[in-house]
């Protein structure tokens, strides 16, 4: 969809290109990464733009409203389309659900605007995806945006909703040194580690290994406090063995599956498993783990199985695809063994 004169004019009444920033895609993580960045931006200079956009146009509304109730003074308009986002901003990050979504508001929104862009605005804009996609995807898609003289780093986080909200996200950064260096103080004003991790689609490899990683314990965590239960032990008792010795992890330190675990804390379990890294989206990213491993012909046989077991859930207990994958402890309580081969 093409922008509007009408659209057009209004964003252009509140939106100086130079000191604007837009964001794209307003999800959970989204929206609490947007907040922390325009709030930040906005305390620094109230002179400064923002434009939000989201294909459910409700919940751009709704971050605005929650946005310029917290700070009534500031600029901040809703785009319509990506196009206008691109249109109004000499910055933009994107927190899209995958790489389709990514292929589709880069390539049928996003570039075609950088392309008729005069040069210079061009090479001035920055794009910043924070998407957890498939590698050559992102390859792909900032080798398109580079063409056109603008700079791009892909950028996923590591941290949750959590991390989002606090501001404490890892940034996992792949693109040149001079991209990175550009980006690194806008990704700091939502992040403590901003790790530059090599050339384009670098950050996202690393994103790949640490959730294949991140996967697997937290299926092995489950099992172990189910079982340790079931011989006996409390769930503290057992925890903080586990949280001091050589199985300590973040899965267990952070993130235990079961109520009452980690007294000192509130992971996920104490609300039903609500407010976390959802099920679904976790074992998305252990089907790309898995299509890089055939990429690289790498064997990954923990990963293989780890994904195997979340497919069950989210087939099995589809009420806990949009829970925190350390629901995944709730299917195994609920399993029989014989049923998990």
């Amino acid at each position: 969809m093409r922008p509007s004169a009408r659209s057009l004019k209004a964003l252009e009444r509140i939106c100086h290109r130079p000191k604007s920033t837009s964001f794209i895609g307003l999800g959970r993580m989204g929206h609490e990464m947007a907040f922390n960045l325009f709030s930040k931006q906005f305390a620094k200079n109230a002179e400064a733009h923002f434009v939000v956009c989201d294909a459910i146009p409700d919940s751009a509304r709704a971050f605005s409203e929650n946005f310029l109730g917290h700070f009534p003074g500031a600029k901040l308009a809703i785009a319509s389309t990506p196009e206008e986002a691109m249109l109004a901003s000499q910055t933009v990050i994107t927190m899209l659900p995958s790489s389709p979504q990514v292929k589709a508001v880069y390539s049928e929104g996003l570039i075609p605007v950088l392309r008729s862009l005069p040069q210079e605005q061009a090479r001035s804009t920055l794009c910043i995806d924070s998407t957890t996609l498939d590698v050559s995807v992102a390859q792909q898609v900032a080798s398109d945006v580079i063409s056109t003289g603008a700079e791009m780093v892909d950028a996923p986080v590591s941290g949750g909703v959590t991390g989002a909200k606090a501001g404490t996200l890892s940034f996992l950064v792949g693109g040149t040194e001079s991209s990175f260096k550009r980006s690194e103080s806008i990704l700091s004003l939502m992040g403590q580690r901003i790790i530059h991790c090599g050339a384009s689609g670098s950050g996202l490899g690393a994103k790949i290994c640490n959730n294949l990683v991140l996967g697997v314990q937290q299926i092995v965590v489950g099992e172990a406090m189910l079982l340790g239960q079931r011989l006996g032990l409390n769930p503290a008792v057992l925890a903080g063995v586990i949280n001091s010795s050589t199985g300590g992890c973040w899965a267990s330190s952070v993130n235990n599956p079961v109520p009452s675990a980690l007294p000192r804390k509130s992971p996920p379990c104490e609300r039903d498993y609500e407010g976390g890294f959802a099920t679904a989206l976790m074992l998305k990213d252990m089907g790309l783990a898995r299509d890089v491993a055939k990429q690289t012909k790498t064997p990954i046989p923990l990963g293989a199985a780890a994904e195997h077991i979340y497919a069950r859930v989210v087939k099995e207990q589809p009420a806990l695809s949009r829970k925190d994958f350390s629901s995944v402890y709730r299917f195994l309580e609920t399993s029989k063994e014989e049923h998990l081969e």
